[in-house]
């Protein structure tokens, strides 16, 4: 006899009376879901609903759902959006050997072919009462004995999101089948929409989606789109480096610059003049932030697409690849009471997502954080952050200074790039607040040498700085397909490993595989230069501001370098000897 949902809650999971009654008075108020309401109210989790359903209903639940053999040509059947509203995915295996439970109990209701069973035919959905879109769905795919399974929406919606991705045209196949029509259709998008979702027609409308779509699942930070005199490329940066994603015809590039000026809401009347836009797209379970960048060229307007996750998690200080000690250290400096830690490096070395895991590690209930940036790219809830507006001469400048009237315990200033800014900063520092900022420098030593030119007084810079944290990120060996291998000494020589370093341990080489897009690597981490100003570098700052003399004596404190802390990431079997020198290069 089948047991009720309620009795199976009480004795598997503790739910007690009271609950039940409420969720139950909810349910006939408002008609919603009696186990839905369990877990929005947070009484139960939904695995725990889902495993008492699969109790109830006798049907097996999978938390995760095995996609790595399973065909996606039902894609071409069925709306993906029927899929999405009902919850449910067909897994239709593609070999024999699928790994499925024969032993699954079967839909009551035959199919009308009425073929042999075939073990791998399985539909995974979250609601088991869901019966109708059920029997649709079945009628639609057709001659397979399909049995059932619960699983999270998570877990279905990503099942969802993968078949249809991966049945989707290539971007080339696209620019292949448009036919030569220059009025091609751009329509406004006013909202923001699931691309996956977007079955629009229009030949510019579908390769758009797609090259931005693509971009995101291989990981890419950015989109270049270049014209030149007789043609057009589409270039994509993943871990720092840029490779070829298309090259469509000529004629594609203003249908194709004007769709996105649209889609970013930026005038496509003006070619002539530099413009900045932004727009929100999803992409399965991601929501992306697309910053726009338009400027005029000799050939025609070249667009750069600045791709940022935000339903990805902020790092933390431990996972930014900083050595055990200078961790360590990193961590006592954060506590200071008061001061400045700069964090220098080139563009898209990784600094504000430094910041960002400092600020997440104090970001406590007692101390008051408050940012100034440029632009804001990522909300940190606790913390109050200001977006940067010229237009209203809210500059970094002023910002600051209006922040200091707000009793903050931590200040930080997106980048010091005046000496307005940096005098203001200084101020604020010896006035009993911690300061964190940014430069644009080469190395720590160089940080000084900077502040001092732009016309920070070096006692000032003496008194109120903790230390400068140099940093540049290279990319981590793809773990599938990485290779061991023994470089010649004039290899090592290059980087600076010695024979003995070299003993008992083993160096890697990239090789490629599906992984990693045949890269040979997969993800990035930093590598960490922490000069900190000790008395004896003060006294040296107030006597000079040369770089190489501040950076000689940090060294003679034991200061790690940037390319020292490459070499333990070689050696480690982290990265590669020539990824530690392309970014470390002297």
């Amino acid at each position: 006899m089948q047991k009720h949902l309620t009795q199976i809650l009480k004795e598997t999971f503790g739910v007690s009376e009271e609950d039940l009654k409420e969720a139950q008075k909810i349910k006939t108020d408002k008609g919603a879901p009696f186990g839905e309401i369990l877990v929005t109210k947070k009484i139960i989790t939904e695995k725990q609903l889902l495993e008492a359903l699969s109790t109830q209903y006798d049907i097996p639940f999978w938390p995760d759902l095995p996609l790595d053999s399973f065909r996606t040509d039902f894609t071409s059947q069925v709306p993906i959006q029927f899929l999405k509203k009902h919850v449910m995915v067909p897994l239709i295996s593609d070999t024999n050997k699928s790994g499925l439970d024969n032993s699954l109990p079967q839909l009551e209701q035959k199919n009308a072919a009425g073929n042999l069973p075939d073990p791998g035919a399985v539909i995974a959905l979250n609601d088991p009462a869901c019966f109708q879109p059920l029997d649709d769905l079945i009628r639609i795919l057709g001659p397979y004995d399909f049995k059932l399974v619960l699983s999270t929406k998570d877990a279905i919606l990503f099942a969802i999101n993968i078949s249809y991705d991966l049945n989707r045209d290539s971007a080339e196949q696209l620019v292949q089948d448009m036919e030569e029509d220059s009025s091609a259709i751009i329509s406004e998008i006013e909202e923001k929409a699931d691309l996956l979702d977007d079955i629009s027609d229009a030949p510019i409308i579908k390769l758009v989606n797609h090259i931005i779509s693509q971009s995101v699942k291989a990981r890419a930070s950015d989109i270049h789109m270049e014209p030149y005199q007789d043609s057009f490329k589409v270039r994509y940066r993943v871990d720092g480096i840029l490779y070829d994603l298309l090259s469509p015809p000529k004629w594609v590039q203003p249908a194709l610059i004007s769709r996105i000026k649209v889609m970013a809401k930026m005038n496509i009347a003006e070619k002539r003049l530099p413009q900045d836009g932004r727009l929100d797209v999803t992409i399965g379970n991601q929501d992306i932030d697309v910053r726009v960048s338009t400027i005029p060229t000799s050939f025609g307007e070249r667009v750069v697409l600045r791709l940022l996750d935000k339903s990805a998690s902020l790092i933390s200080l431990s996972d930014l690849g900083i050595a055990s000690d200078k961790l360590e250290m990193l961590e006592n400096l954060v506590k200071s009471p008061n001061g400045i830690i700069l964090v220098t490096g080139p563009t898209g070395s990784g600094k504000t997502t430094t910041l960002y895991a400092i600020l997440s590690s104090i970001n406590l209930h007692d101390v008051n954080i408050i940012t100034i940036e440029d632009p804001i790219e990522y909300l940190i809830k606790g913390i109050s952050q200001i977006q940067v507006n010229p237009k209203i001469n809210l500059t970094f400048a002023g910002g600051l200074r209006s922040i200091v009237r707000q009793d903050p315990d931590v200040i930080l200033v997106g980048e010091i790039r005046d000496q307005e800014t940096a005098e203001i900063a200084v101020q604020s520092a010896l006035t009993g607040h911690l300061v964190f900022s940014t430069l644009h420098t080469n190395d720590s030593a160089s940080a000084i040498t900077r502040l001092v030119d732009i016309g920070v007084e070096p006692f000032l810079i003496s008194s109120s700085i903790l230390a400068v944290v140099a940093q540049r990120l290279i990319r981590v060996l793809c773990r599938d397909c990485k290779q061991p291998y023994t470089p010649d000494n004039a290899t090592l020589g290059s980087i600076g490993i010695t024979p003995d370093q070299f003993k008992g341990t083993t160096i890697y080489r990239a090789n490629g595989c599906e992984n990693c897009f045949h890269t040979g690597y997969k993800g990035r981490t930093g590598i960490f230069e922490i000069m900190l100003l000790d008395s004896s570098l003060k006294s040296i700052i107030l006597k000079t501001h040369d770089s190489n003399r501040i950076k000689n004596e940090a060294l003679n404190l034991n200061m790690v370098t940037l390319r020292q802390d490459g070499v333990q990431k070689v050696l480690g079997g982290i990265s590669t000897i020539e990824d530690v020198v392309r970014v470390t290069h002297k």
